[in-house]
């Protein structure tokens, strides 16, 4: 299993958004960076992901698991994008927010740290340990 992160504007999909689709899950659409879309190309059915929220909050607040590989991203017709399909598995007991995670020596290597600004991104085992471990969960 490999572990990822996805960042989204609160004010455009939230964490509850991600929630309320329950098993059913949602299009991670409208990503529009290669990078990005070749991380989602790389993801499996399983993976865990952490959904963090930009903008004002900056912190992980909840556990996504991968329900549908990579495919066409159905908000566009340019065949060059992808995405994956994502649904919520569980919130954090306590958000881990980006200042907590610049502050933790084990996290300053983070994609997360170094690239802020990417929307999907990698997280390492041991980088997703301690963070479930600082949210107050199991990962």
């Amino acid at each position: 299993m490999r572990y990822w992160l996805f960042k989204s504007e609160p004010s455009t999909w939230g964490w509850q958004d991600q929630i309320a689709r329950g098993d059913a899950g949602e299009e991670w659409d409208g990503v529009r960076n290669y990078q990005a879309r070749n991380f989602m190309r790389d993801m499996s059915v399983g993976d865990r992901g952490f959904f963090y929220h930009s903008q004002k909050e900056k912190a992980v607040v909840g556990i996504v698991e991968i329900i549908a590989e990579s495919h066409p991203d159905s908000t566009t017709t340019d065949t060059r994008w992808d995405c994956v399909d994502i649904k919520a598995v569980q919130s954090l007991a306590t958000p881990v927010t980006l200042d907590m995670i610049k502050a933790d020596p084990r996290l300053s290597e983070m994609v997360l740290v170094k690239n802020s600004r990417l929307s999907v991104q990698p997280v390492s085992a041991d980088e997703w340990a301690a963070i479930c471990t600082m949210g107050g969960v199991q990962g």
